[in-house]
């Protein structure tokens, strides 16, 4: 049982009880907090229930919660008076455009001092992250298979947009895994060559002899086992679009002949003498700093700002903390089709070693665990032993940059800095103040000075 001063009952009716449930409830952040009397009609409705579920209070005062949510499957005061207290009861509820949302219930029940049912209080937690309304419904941008909902991320789309509509070459940087290569084909489907073959080669997969000649082709007899003519990847891409992931890698007598491409738009193939003009966009990739391959003598000065007339770099997943929820949701939801095993909800402790987990692997990697736990768990619910050892064994964050303390570095902007910080905990005031190294109370009120609920 809470503790209370023995001033507590006149300070509560100094500032009001009706606003002290109201800071209180706003506490919950993503989640939606009611009342209910007797009959289950509703009393009161939190700022978090009307953003849940997209309906006002004033829409559902008075009526019955089963009728407010237009759902069977509604919480039941009735079964709630037997039981007196509800836990972590996963239910399945309707928002007012007739979207399904998940929630965990947890709810409380109150009686009179004849031991009758006098009502409850209810608070219901969103399962499904893409069921939660924050801020306009197109804050999750969808973009040629990319989702985030990072501002970074964001400008690069902005920047893929603009770019598609020019012939400039294009150099993406980024780490293993982040996507490359989706940003390339969502480069060549927003350009003119939509039409017109998109082709990627791996510079890094291949020796010097066979990248050569997969690149630009040889003619018969060019070597031993040249047995006829091979057309390579710039002549079939003709008129398309040629991405090459991990250029850095390409060996330096590779990069002359790239070179050449770029200016010329013609190529000699492997053991030929006669050059073939081609028509073709050029879009390259690498985890590699190119400046710093420049310096160390392992790549072309002259090649490189041929490549990087328009960089983009696409940040790391555990810089994208925002995205985590969205692409981990979306990779179930996709698996949930297959039909092999349907998840609809994730325990707390294994959502909070997702969100902890540093993500070295990036998207790749995420998409691999979510693989993994449909393998081996059974049932509707994601647990933690459904995921791969490295997130059982170390309950510790996988790497203190987790902590959002280095996005004070990042954002300038201290409101976006809070709203991020709220949004990646689903409102978790302690946690989130605690990851931004703030003090509860200073916490609380850089939320209030920026009217952030």
């Amino acid at each position: 049982m809470s503790q209370f001063s023995p001033f507590f009952n006149r300070w509560l009716s100094q500032v009001g009880p009706d606003l002290v449930v109201d800071v209180l409830t706003d506490l919950v952040g993503a989640g939606a907090v009611f009342a209910v009397d007797t009959q289950g009609k509703i009393l009161f409705w939190s700022k978090g229930a009307e953003k849940l579920f997209g309906l006002t209070a004033d829409a559902v005062l008075g009526k019955p919660c089963k009728e407010a949510l237009g759902c069977d499957d509604a919480p039941d005061p009735c079964g709630l008076a037997e039981q007196g207290v509800i836990k972590s009861q996963s239910v399945t509820l309707k928002r007012r455009n007739g979207a399904a949302i998940i929630c965990f219930r947890t709810a409380r029940a109150f009686f009179d001092t004849e031991g009758q049912f006098a009502g409850a209080l209810e608070f219901l937690q969103p399962q499904n992250p893409t069921h939660i309304v924050i801020g306009s419904q197109d804050d999750a941008a969808s973009f040629h298979g990319i989702l985030t909902r990072d501002p970074t991320m964001q400008e690069a789309i902005k920047i893929i947009r603009n770019v598609s509509e020019t012939e400039a070459t294009v150099l993406i940087r980024g780490e293993s895994g982040t996507g490359k290569e989706l940003v390339a084909h969502a480069l060549h489907l927003e350009s003119a060559r939509r039409d017109k073959p998109f082709l990627a080669i791996n510079c890094a997969a291949l020796s010097p002899t066979l990248l050569e000649s997969e690149l630009f082709g040889h003619v018969k007899g060019a070597f031993t086992g040249a047995i006829r003519s091979h057309a390579g990847l710039f002549q079939r891409a003709n008129g398309g679009t040629l991405f090459l992931d991990e250029v850095a890698e390409l060996p330096l007598e590779l990069q002359s002949k790239l070179l050449r491409v770029l200016q010329e738009q013609n190529f000699i193939p492997v053991g030929g003498d006669n050059a073939i003009s081609v028509d073709v966009r050029i879009i390259a990739a690498t985890h590699r700093s190119i400046r710093e391959e420049v310096k160390a003598g392992r790549f072309r000065e002259d090649l490189m700002y041929r490549l990087r007339v328009v960089p983009i770099f696409l940040p790391p997943l555990r810089e994208r903390r925002l995205d985590v929820n969205l692409l981990l949701w979306r990779s179930i939801n996709q698996h949930n089709l297959k039909g092999l095993r349907h998840i609809d909800t994730i325990t707390p402790e294994a959502m909070r070693r997702l969100l902890d987990y540093a993500w070295p692997g990036n998207v790749r990697e995420l998409i691999n665990v979510i693989e993994y736990a449909f393998a081996v768990g059974r049932g509707n619910e994601l647990r933690l032993e459904d995921l791969p050892p490295e997130f059982r064994e170390n309950p510790v964050m996988a790497n203190p940059e987790k902590q959002l303390v280095f996005r004070r570095n990042r954002y300038k902007n201290e409101e976006q800095m809070i709203r991020e910080a709220l949004e990646i905990v689903n409102g978790d005031l302690e946690v989130a103040a605690q990851n931004l190294g703030m003090s509860r109370a200073t916490f609380w009120r850089k939320r209030k000075k920026y009217n952030i609920n």
